[in-house]
């Protein structure tokens, strides 16, 4: 019988709690999961994740836009799902479909045509007081006048 510490112990305990009950597997009503890869326009790469089957694919969009913005990728892209369009090959889901309903597993995250940030809006002068060069124009002057 091999000695355990009791700080394992507690872990191991709550780590068998947390499976399901029927010996493991996807018993029980449990949804079966798979992995699916977002690619996001003009990303470095892709994003890769699970859901459930059945899921829709507005959900999928929301979690692809939590992912992305959490490892901080460039371009911002925001968080508002309504904005994009979730591709699988070249046809768009509709956004009530089902994730799997296609039987892909990789998909392309687009922008809507016409959507735009409401950050990059205001720091590109289209809405607010202030334009870009003003912004950089105080920030070089700053920088040059206090050295």
């Amino acid at each position: 019988m091999a000695l355990v510490a009791p700080s394992l112990q507690i872990k191991l305990k709550k780590n068998r709690q947390l499976l399901p009950r029927g010996g493991g597997g996807n018993r029980g009503g449990a949804s079966n999961r798979f992995l699916i890869t977002v690619t996001v326009l003009g990303s470095a790469g892709p994003i890769r994740f699970l859901v459930n089957e059945g899921e829709v694919v507005t959900t999928v969009i929301s979690t692809a836009l939590k992912s992305y913005a959490r490892e901080g990728r460039l371009p911002v892209l925001g968080s508002d799902f309504n904005n994009f369009l979730l591709y699988s090959g070249s046809d768009a889901l509709s956004p009530w479909e089902s994730i799997d309903s296609r039987g892909k597993r990789n998909f392309v995250l687009c922008k809507k045509e016409g959507v735009v940030d409401e950050p990059a809006s205001q720091m590109l002068g289209r809405k607010g007081s202030g334009s870009w060069r003003t912004w950089l124009n105080k920030s070089l002057s700053f920088r040059i006048s206090s050295h």
